[in-house]
């Protein structure tokens, strides 16, 4: 029995889409598995006990359990050290504290994977002008192409390196509103290996929505300084707000001079209560990833099977948890957002229109009913309205819930 109304023909689509997902959802299950107890483990050697949940006032100095969060956060992404507030703001101002704690005018920085997610062109200079980007700083940033199938160019990475003296490789794992190819382990690997073996560039990573997803981390492939949100993976849809970064000591605790003042750094920062909801949000991470995934996959299988174009398709490797679907219009695009957004556990009544918003270039529609105000890893899609046309879905709680929701946008997208 279904609570909701699917048409006959989807209904046929969905179980069928379903099939094609099992043996996905079996991988999917034990990667999940290795990475539970991957997190446990960490929990359990860190000793994380209640009185790590009390929050801190004022300067917040002698916070035990801020201190054990950094702990447990590096041990979990296998990094030397690592930060983890609930006082950044965004994905882009982790990033950004990222980019400014280690870079000095006068630097340069490559950019291996294209032009970078939309949002990082203001902190880098691409965008505004006097606002205190790197370019204001004197830090230039250029950017090698990819080549036409959406993989880097490492040939011209190499040439890049060979002509000019970098400061940082810039890398951005997930393809933000492109239709590249998601970076993998293995991707990940060879431009760390190319840099090093053709430079002495620190390797930083962009590592948005690619936590838990894949059984390496980026210490482990070369990879010196990398950082996400926790209303992404990480935060496992208890996190609030915040990000991490994580990576080699002296490059982390450069950072830590950027998130708060130099000579300072990590030892002050009230956690005003929030600490329980980081570890609480880590512990279920790395669940909360695999119904995500599996939520893309049948998304991908679905549109698969009513003929679109999607990039993951369902039966390729997966390294995050966001999936395209190439709808062809802007009404199926919207269609497909409206609804989507009215099977959302929150804010379901709404209807959400393409607008302007703060840092794009095009206006964007966006549906996200989630209990965390833009939680990437609650059930959202999002898209900017130009060609093709083409909607990014992340997300999902729980399969189940997650479904019914690409069920109700695919439902509105046979009707236009």
């Amino acid at each position: 029995m279904s609570f909701f109304y699917l048409s006959d023909e989807l209904q046929v689509l969905s179980d069928k889409a379903l099939s094609k997902c099992q043996d996905k959802f079996s991988e999917i299950d034990k990667l999940t598995e290795y990475n539970q107890q991957k997190v446990l483990k960490a929990f359990i050697n860190n000793g994380v006990s209640e009185s790590h949940f009390t929050g801190s006032t004022g300067y917040g100095y002698g916070d035990r359990g801020r201190e054990v969060l950094d702990e447990l956060t590096a041990e979990i992404f296998g990094a030397e050290d690592a930060i983890i507030r609930h006082s950044f703001a965004s994905g882009t101002h982790t990033l950004c504290v990222m980019l400014f704690g280690v870079l000095r005018p006068g630097d340069s920085v490559l950019c291996v994977t294209g032009k970078p997610y939309d949002t990082i062109h203001s902190v880098i200079g691409l965008s505004g002008e006097g606002m205190g980007s790197l370019k204001d700083f004197g830090v230039t940033f250029d950017i090698v192409d990819l080549l036409p199938d959406g993989t880097v160019d490492y040939e011209s990475v190499k040439k890049s390196l060979s002509e000019k003296t970098y400061k940082a490789v810039y890398v951005q794992r997930s393809r933000g509103y492109t239709l590249r190819p998601t970076l993998n382990s293995d991707d990940i690997r060879k431009i760390t290996a190319t840099v090093k073996a053709n430079s002495k560039a620190i390797v930083m990573l962009d590592n948005c929505y690619g936590e838990f997803t894949e059984y390496e981390d980026p210490s482990s492939l070369g990879v010196d300084l990398f950082a996400g949100s926790l209303i992404k993976n990480p935060g496992g849809g208890i996190a609030k707000c915040g990000g991490y970064i994580a990576g080699k000591k002296e490059l982390v605790e450069l950072c830590s001079y950027r998130m708060t003042t130099p000579g300072v750094g990590r030892e002050v920062g009230a956690t005003l209560g929030n600490s329980r909801d980081i570890f609480m949000g880590l512990f279920n991470a790395p669940h909360v990833t695999g119904e995500a995934l599996k939520v893309a996959v049948f998304t991908a299988a679905l549109f698969e099977e009513m003929g679109y174009e999607v990039s993951p398709k369902s039966d390729e490797r997966r390294a995050d948890i966001i999936q395209s679907i190439k709808l062809g219009t802007p009404e199926k695009l919207i269609a497909f957002c409206q609804g989507l957004q009215s099977g959302s556990v929150v804010d379901s009544y709404v209807v959400p229109e393409p607008w302007a918003m703060p840092g794009y270039d095009s206006d964007v529609i966006m549906a996200a009913g989630a209990f965390t105000n833009g939680s990437s890893i609650e059930l959202s899609a999002d898209a900017p309205l130009r060609e093709p046309y083409a909607v990014w879905l992340q997300g999902g709680l729980n399969f189940h819930s997650g479904k019914i929701g690409v069920l109700l946008g695919a439902e509105r997208v046979l009707k236009v």
